[in-house]
């Protein structure tokens, strides 16, 4: 039985949408700023990846002290949260600004279930990661094959 999966959801109409305003001559209705990964965002990019036993999520985060990180896990959904510091913008004439400041929010929704209890966090060189272990009934099971 397949589950339902909002994001997939929400990606799928936003490109129906998309779709149906191509003819109307623009690029679509949601340009660039909806789509993850192809412009500026608050939200920080991440990457998740696996093996038998671990999921790990990378998120990208410079400039962000690891204090102000909030990082929680509940049932299958991971939740980055925290803030990027604002710049002191008095005596400066912008030219270019991608780096954005202020509060974020990236929720994830995990494949398979982890062990909440046994997820840790490490930032190094600006770069959030997340381990999580995956609980028993997600990991892989060996069976021995009896010679009779």
């Amino acid at each position: 039985m397949a589950m339902w999966n909002m994001y997939r959801e929400m990606e799928n109409l936003r490109r129906e949408i998309d779709e149906a305003f191509r003819g109307f001559g623009g690029r679509g209705l949601f340009g660039p700023a909806f789509q993850a990964g192809r412009s500026l965002r608050r939200q920080p990019p991440m990457n998740l990846y696996g093996d038998a036993e671990t999921l790990y999520v990378e998120v990208l985060v410079p400039g962000i002290e690891p204090e102000k990180l909030d990082i929680t896990v509940q049932e299958n959904v991971l939740t980055v949260s925290g803030e990027r510091a604002a710049v002191d913008d008095k005596d400066r004439t912008w030219h270019r600004r991608e780096r954005d400041n202020g509060k974020f929010v990236r929720t994830l929704e995990l494949p398979v279930d982890v062990d909440a209890d046994l997820v840790k966090a490490s930032c190094k060189n600006g770069v959030l990661i997340i381990t999580l272990p995956k609980a028993a009934a997600a990991r892989p099971k060996k069976i021995n094959v009896d010679v009779a």
